[in-house]
């Protein structure tokens, strides 16, 4: 029995081990090869390179031949970060409220909150163009940063409310009972405690929102073109190498941001809430 019980243990971590790594391998392998390709010195997509070559990188940071790339990337930073700060404000504020209240109605709002996560991007990117076109609005840069509000808000209402759900309402109390107005305690006490959450979820919400192509594709016009847009434009048309290297500094930044975020506030952790 002890025989028979170790050699099934031992195919359980073989098989286990296997996927594990299948998994990885299909997650990290088509980045590996982004990468690479991105170094590439052949004057088209292709994998395998035929050669290594830091040209595209070049031309990408040459403001003269990417200068259409730059305008798209400092509108999408634009409209992240406008769309950021505000989705930071406004689910803050709707996490605490429904923090505080366990009936049927909040968690009706709450789901309701949440419901842009489970909603087909393309699906709310059309309704959103039908809806400000029968209010007779034009596309233009505030309604992306309203389309892109909606779609990011879930992140920082998640990580808030997670970071809600472990705080103790006996320090609040205690507060109040040593003659703390409310605002004092929340600035004080609150705040201090649900910034990590507050901080996680406003960088998930960001990077969602470079990110997001179909709010982009519905709400953007010739002036506000959006970098993954743009993207998508230089990968139908010409199978432009730069589009690796943009991938690939997008790539780095986020690996590195999404390290410093890990360590100053925990972010895997509270991923998984």
């Amino acid at each position: 029995m002890a025989h028979r019980s170790t050699v099934s243990d031992r195919s359980y971590s073989i098989v286990m081990g296997s996927l594990a790594a299948l998994g990885i391998l299909i997650l990290v392998g088509p980045v590996i090869i982004v990468l690479l390709t991105s170094f590439t010195s052949s004057r088209v997509l292709t994998f395998p390179p035929p050669g290594f070559s830091l040209e595209w990188y070049v031309a990408l940071f040459d403001p003269v031949k990417s200068g259409h790339i730059h305008s798209a990337l400092a509108n999408s930073l634009y409209v992240a970060a406008i769309a950021t700060a505000l989705a930071v404000l406004l689910a803050t504020a709707a996490a605490l409220a429904m923090a505080r209240s366990r009936g049927a109605s909040a968690r009706a709002l709450e789901a309701s909150f949440m419901s842009p996560l489970i909603l087909p991007g393309l699906s709310f990117g059309l309704a959103a163009l039908m809806f400000f076109s029968i209010l007779g609005f034009r596309p233009s840069i505030n309604h992306l940063i309203a389309g892109h509000l909606v779609v990011i808000a879930p992140f920082v209402f998640r990580t808030t409310l997670a970071s809600l759900s472990q705080f103790n309402p006996a320090l609040l109390e205690s507060s109040a009972s040593l003659g703390a107005g409310r605002l004092y305690a929340f600035r004080r006490i609150t705040l201090p405690i649900i910034t990590p959450g507050i901080v996680a979820g406003g960088f998930l919400a960001f990077v969602a929102s470079m990110d997001n192509v179909p709010v982009s594709l519905f709400l953007s016009n010739a002036r506000t073109n959006m970098l993954p847009i743009r993207m998508w434009g230089m990968m139908e048309t010409t199978l432009d190498v730069r589009v690796a290297a943009i991938s690939g500094v997008i790539i780095v930044a986020v690996l590195v941001l999404m390290i410093v975020m890990d360590r100053l506030t925990g972010l895997t952790r509270r991923m998984s809430m």
